[in-house]
């Protein structure tokens, strides 16, 4: 692989949505066919897998995220430190650095030049 095949995209892994109604939405969810696989009904933070598709939801009630906020992105790239290092090195300025989260992620968050939330993300292996 050339250094310019590093740190591609490969894929948009999941989609996060805010809610205001966690059980709700995770009723809806289900009720599509997607299956809990994070969280519970009475968790701030939820994801759903429906395939290799994931939906998270995020309870905007409980979390220091503003009224306004939409949900976020996640890409999944084959090395997000390569990834977070480009986005350094072109003056991008990520929220912060990658980090290895207890959903079983290594990811970082950047918002784009519109305020879009992205995360930058790769599964760990089990």
């Amino acid at each position: 692989m050339t250094s310019s095949q590093i740190g591609h995209v490969e894929r948009i892994d999941a989609i996060t949505l805010a809610t205001v109604g966690m059980p709700e939405s995770v009723a809806f969810y289900e009720g599509l066919g997607f299956a809990v696989t994070y969280g519970s009904p009475s968790d701030s933070f939820v994801t759903l897998r429906s395939g290799s598709c994931f939906v998270n939801l995020w309870a905007t009630e409980t979390t220091d995220a503003p009224n306004n906020w939409w949900g976020r992105v996640i890409f999944y790239v084959d090395d997000v430190d390569v990834v977070h290092q480009r986005a350094l090195d072109c003056g991008l300025k990520p929220s912060q650095e990658p980090r290895d989260a207890p959903w079983g992620e290594r990811f970082f968050p950047i918002s784009d030049p519109s305020g879009h939330d992205l995360s930058f993300a790769k599964r760990l292996s089990s």
